[in-house]
């Protein structure tokens, strides 16, 4: 029986309370089509990676981090851009997922990246810094709708509501997109 169904761990780049990754993290789930169910796995507790504590008793919050991305059946990464690139934290995460040798818990989950920032260019350099670490990694990544959001502060209304309008519709576009991915990849034989 053909099953649809995919739960996808969304990551977000910044753990900002009231900032726009977390504004996006609260509007995607409700966007999101029939069959797709984002929950989002917290990268904001994880220790900075160092391999000296990599250790048959590693980090707790490591642990529980890798057994939640392990669960998952596809990944979706909302992340600002810092300086051209992702942020600490985010690649802190990818760092630990990775890791140790041999147990990276990204392998083979499809994913997809919407990235945004302030400015014109809608965190191109992030996006395109983390899709080189999931090639790096064996992710495959949703190539079309690429999703740089810019000027994403007018996106939100006063109260940190996602506005209608053209980035409510390329949002959709991706999830809807994202979800056919994900149903897509598991059905390739790995």
């Amino acid at each position: 029986m053909y099953n649809n169904v995919c739960d996808a761990a969304m990551l977000l780049g910044s753990s900002r309370q009231t900032g726009f990754s977390r504004r996006l993290g609260r509007a995607l789930p409700e966007l999101a089509p029939g069959g797709l169910r984002l929950r989002e796995v917290s990268i904001a507790d994880l220790p900075l990676y160092h391999e000296d504590l990599e250790t048959d008793s590693p980090p707790r919050a490591w642990v529980r981090f890798r057994d939640e991305i392990r669960a998952a059946g596809a990944l979706l990464f909302v992340t600002p851009e810092y300086n051209r690139s992702v942020p600490a934290m985010l690649k802190n995460a990818i760092d630990v997922g990775s890791s140790p040798d041999g147990s990276s818990v990204w392998a083979r989950k499809p994913a997809a990246i919407a990235s945004f920032s302030p400015g014109r260019l809608g965190g191109f350099g992030a996006n395109h810094h983390l899709r080189q670490s999931l090639v790096f990694l064996d992710v495959p990544v949703l190539q079309q709708p690429e999703v740089y959001l810019a000027g994403i502060g007018d996106a939100f209304d006063s109260g940190g509501a996602l506005r209608a309008g053209p980035v409510r519709e390329l949002l959709c576009e991706l999830l809807r997109a994202f979800h056919a991915w994900a149903v897509r990849c598991r059905e390739v034989p790995s």
